[in-house]
């Protein structure tokens, strides 16, 4: 598609919360905050002209490598959040975009994600096919306190669940979403720790895709205040995520 004539290189989009995005305690899942971070980024990929059709012409699509997600308080049912995202870096096959949710102008969320042009047919990462030069970059304009960092995996993590990809868990590039990830952890984590929104910031990293049919391991180890997470196949990993509690 062209680019959109109301094209800007800071989106401003709004979303009501409704109550298959919320969890027992009514407020939104964590999972479903991450899907509405991504639904924005792709609404501002979309009017800048390089959104999953553009790149499809060139067999590519953009592809979550990491993400940090910093929150203050999480939205209710029924609240009208606003979502804004802008570019920070963009060149070659790599792009670092950061997003903010606000409820009545209050900021409760910040994230920086870290993307990756990906040809789904060679599966692997390429340059960017489409121009972008139109999209102004922002490199110090921040929406976290920190960037992203190495999670680094404990040696002495326990073996907490055993699962098979399922055609549920696929997207349109037809590998496992990456929320499916987030969703697989979280629901090994602590249940009162979740729904007492206890979760100050998360990062996650995306380092090898699944496909369907097949098997992973999911791993656990928790140190004072963080749980890290991580998700095996044959040995190899394929997904690390951080928990990092309040006090």
């Amino acid at each position: 598609m062209p680019i959109s004539h109301n094209f800007t290189s800071v989106l401003s989009k709004d979303w009501e919360i409704n109550f298959t995005q919320c969890a027992p305690n009514g407020y939104l899942k964590y999972t479903e905050l991450c899907n509405l971070l991504q639904l924005t980024a792709a609404a501002h990929s979309e009017i800048g002209g390089i959104s999953f059709s553009d790149m499809q012409e060139f067999n590519q699509a953009w592809v979550l490598s990491r993400m940090r997600v910093e929150i203050t308080a999480l939205p209710q049912w029924r609240d009208v959040v606003t979502i804004k995202t802008w570019i920070n870096s963009l060149e070659n096959s790599r792009s670092v975009r950061a997003l903010e949710m606000y409820v009545n102008g209050q900021k409760i969320v910040g994230s920086e994600t870290f993307w990756v042009v990906f040809n789904t047919v060679k599966r692997r990462p390429e340059a960017l096919q489409l121009p972008f030069e139109h999209f102004e970059l922002f490199p110090e304009k921040k929406a976290t306190l920190q960037g992203f960092s190495k999670i680094n995996l404990h040696p002495e993590t326990e073996k907490v669940f055993e699962r098979t990809v399922f055609l549920s868990d696929l997207d349109i590039v037809n590998h496992a979403n990456n929320v499916k990830y987030l969703e697989w952890c979280i629901d090994l984590a602590a249940t009162d720790l979740i729904l007492n929104q206890k979760i100050e910031s998360f990062e996650m990293n995306f380092l090898k895709e699944l496909a369907l049919n097949d098997t992973v391991f999911i791993r656990k180890s928790t140190i004072q205040n963080e749980t890290i997470f991580s998700i095996t196949k044959a040995d190899k990993t394929s997904f690390a995520l951080q928990l990092n509690w309040k006090e």
